[in-house]
């Protein structure tokens, strides 16, 4: 599951974020401030909600100093102000996007999606024998390089991620398809089996295995 930090001082407002989101199948870290989310921004967040005008300190400068600490997720910032101005002043200091309040959660959860799209796969530590390539698409076991589609991919690091834990069918389908796209079951399972052959035959270690009617792990 994809986690986002919710970074807004009011309470209400970000518990209807974080509830909205975790509705839309995203997990959810809240922060009150800039400096708790300087804090919880690290490798575990896939994304970040950031509200420009917060107690402590002016969002688009926590944002930069989010980057400057080496953080690359994406950052969607939320503001009463919509002047063109306070759009140039958000992606100037790092923005990835730009959603004046009062906005509705699916368009949230819409402009997170495309913005975690544009950014590619989530990064994947290795996994037992298995690391990726994310230049040449590749997988590589035990020094070999199995070469994957770019749907493969995406699953495939979708998959690492986790490490270990359940990934939902839902979420596969997010990482790997457009935003919108009619995808059927029969055509994750698809894709899937060519994963787990491709695994096998490199002789990989790895197990993509699948709970009926929850989700896959690699194991």
């Amino acid at each position: 599951m994809r986690t986002v930090l919710v970074v807004e001082d009011d309470h209400v407002l970000r518990d209807v974020i974080t509830r909205g989101l975790r509705d839309e199948g995203f997990g959810t870290v809240p922060a009150p401030d800039g400096a708790t989310a300087l804090r919880l921004a690290g490798d575990g967040v896939c994304a970040v909600v950031l509200d420009i005008g917060l107690p402590d300190a002016d969002g688009r400068d926590v944002c930069q100093a989010m980057r400057a600490n080496g953080f690359q997720s994406p950052v969607v910032f939320l503001t009463a102000h919509h002047r063109l101005p306070d759009r140039l002043s958000g992606f100037a200091a790092g923005g990835d996007d730009y959603l004046a309040k009062p906005f509705h959660l699916a368009e949230l959860a819409a402009r997170l999606r495309a913005a975690l799209k544009r950014a590619g796969p989530p990064p994947a530590a290795p996994a037992g024998d298995l690391v990726l390539d994310a230049a040449r698409h590749t997988v590589g076991v035990a020094g070999s390089q199995v070469c994957l589609t770019p749907t493969e991919f995406r699953l495939l690091a979708t998959l690492m991620a986790a490490g270990g834990a359940l990934v939902s069918r839902r979420e596969l389908v997010r990482a790997g398809w457009p935003e919108g796209a009619q995808v059927h079951e029969n055509t994750v399972d698809q894709y899937l089996t060519r994963l787990r052959r491709k695994l096998r035959e490199a002789g990989s270690g790895q197990v993509l295995g699948t709970a009926r009617g929850i989700g896959h792990r690699l194991s």
